[in-house]
């Protein structure tokens, strides 16, 4: 996963959702679709889909067809992304991006698990906090970019990509 892109992303979402933006749309490439459908899998996110510049009706998103990728429109290809509110609140109120393009911040399985009981991990250095009720870490394993518990049930490490709180 490219780290600019992760860092791109995360600001472009947490920006959309403070200003209570119900759709928004980010460059199509394979780093932020699979972030982003695994933002839509613990449910920050109503949807994601693939289309061009215009946005999708979202009233007519079970029928919509994006139109098909060729040479000529890959370029204009976007992700139109469904942010959630609950009782006017952002679902998603912070994005913290762990790994920089500067500093990539990788964990084993026994930092994982740490984190994922909420207690504090890491090398001396890079230590994370651990995570509080209601938030989710991902983490891009050799398998695909997945919340952290899944990863622990998967005994996996991998490269920290970003915090979301509610």
């Amino acid at each position: 996963m490219t780290l600019q892109h992760l860092a791109h992303l995360c600001s472009h979402l947490q920006n959309a959702s403070k200003a209570r933006l119900g759709l928004t749309s980010t460059p199509w490439n394979t780093a932020n679709l699979s972030l982003l459908l695994s933002l839509q899998k613990t449910g920050f996110l109503s949807f994601v889909t693939r289309g061009g510049a215009v946005p999708p009706d979202p009233a007519a998103l079970s029928t919509y067809e994006p139109e098909p990728l060729n040479t000529s429109t890959v370029a204009r290809q976007r992700l139109w992304v469904g942010l959630k509110y609950s009782n006017n609140e952002p679902v998603m109120r912070s994005l913290r991006v762990i790994s920089k393009p500067t500093r990539p911040v990788t964990a084993q399985l026994d930092h994982l698990e740490r984190l994922a009981r909420g207690w504090d991990a890491g090398p001396t250095r890079l230590i994370q906090q651990g995570l509080n009720l209601g938030e989710c870490m991902y983490v891009s394993t050799p398998r695909g970019v997945m919340e952290v518990r899944e990863a622990v049930e998967r005994k996996m490490g991998g490269l920290l990509l970003c915090r979301v709180s509610p």
